[in-house]
């Protein structure tokens, strides 16, 4: 079982950016599945999340508006379009799943599996 996250990079400011995150031995879509970020020297904070079936999307008001969750069921995969980055986004991106439904999930401690992560670094 893993989660395989992807697609970092060093962007400009108001540049776009997608991550990617590959399930082997999960089936995501039956997975709630969040986006969590970790910028140097601040803790792990919670970007977005996309309940399992039930069409719930939901993220941080750091990023809403800018940042879109979304799926490709076929692929077995979870992306996060990025648009508008700003320097403040720079961070370590993480996926990760849960099998708890029922509402959003925030913490960390809410999720069973975790992909590697994936750096991304916005200059001004």
């Amino acid at each position: 079982v893993q989660l395989q996250a992807s697609g970092g990079g060093l962007v400009q400011a108001g540049e776009s950016l997608r991550l990617s995150c590959s399930g082997s031995g999960l089936i995501l879509e039956g997975f709630g599945m969040g986006w969590f970020r970790q910028a140097p020297g601040k803790e792990r904070e919670w970007v977005s999340y996309r309940g399992s079936r039930d069409g719930t999307r939901d993220y941080a008001d750091s990023v809403m508006g800018r940042f879109t969750i979304s799926e490709d069921v076929a692929e077995n995969t979870v992306y996060l379009q990025m648009n508008s980055l700003k320097p403040e986004d720079t961070a370590v991106y993480y996926c990760a799943a849960t099998k708890v439904g029922g509402r959003v999930r925030r913490y960390e401690y809410e999720y069973e599996y975790w992909g590697q992560g994936t750096l991304v670094t916005v200059s001004s």
